[in-house]
């Protein structure tokens, strides 16, 4: 049994809120012209915190998704200075991001001594120890993307890191690491899932996006 929308016809929510909720999601995405013109079209006031450094986060995002960790990770530096000396795993993946694009171009020898002197000293710290075999092992292989480890060559992974980075530039500035869209959807999937366990068969399904799009 689902939800009858009807339940919610009493609920009044604003246009303040909608628009919010949809600069939320321009802003936390670098969606910088849009959000200039939904605030234009809007008339609602220009938050400076939302726009700060915006098309800086937008290029470092841009360098992290089209293969240049290492530009990536020199603006991140200019921007937000100590953020990767702080967060470890978050430098390393941006890291493996360079050695596995040199292995996706089949300069394994260049892979293999950047490994050596970029990635190997984090070999120290056990948790990086089974992704650092994950990575070499990608050098074993002819064509890598044909190897078990195949997912670390696939753009999921690589928009994966390029969303942590995103959420840790935020986090440091003081500003919200998710938009309000997703918080929302977050907080409506825990209060589903509590309801499902609470009344078993009896109650509402698991929410889902997908349906609720549908409906």
């Amino acid at each position: 049994m689902d939800l009858d929308p009807r339940l919610y016809d009493h609920v009044a929510i604003s246009d303040s809120d909608i628009r919010n909720i949809v600069l939320s999601y321009l802003v936390h995405n670098c969606f910088k012209e849009t959000a200039e013109t939904f605030l234009t079209c809007t008339g609602m006031n220009q938050p400076v915190d939302y726009l700060l450094d915006m098309e800086k986060r937008k290029s470092i995002l841009h360098f992290t998704m089209e293969g240049n960790a290492l530009k990536a990770i020199e603006l991140t530096d200019q921007l937000v200075p100590n953020l990767l000396e702080d967060n470890k795993d978050l430098c390393f993946d941006l890291l493996s991001l360079h050695f596995i694009d040199l292995v996706r171009s089949r300069k394994c020898m260049e892979a293999l001594e950047f490994a050596q002197t970029k990635l190997t000293p984090f070999g120290k710290v056990p948790k990086f120890v089974g992704k650092l075999e994950d990575f070499i092992t990608l050098l074993a292989y002819e064509e890598p993307e044909k190897s078990p480890m195949f997912h670390l060559l696939s753009p999921e992974y690589r928009e994966n890191i390029a969303d942590c980075l995103n959420r840790a530039i935020l986090d440091r500035a003081n500003l919200p690491s998710y938009s309000s869209m997703e918080r929302l959807i977050q907080q409506a999937a825990v209060v589903r899932h509590v309801l499902h366990q609470e009344l078993g068969k009896d109650g509402h399904p698991p929410f889902s996006l997908k349906a609720f799009l549908d409906n």
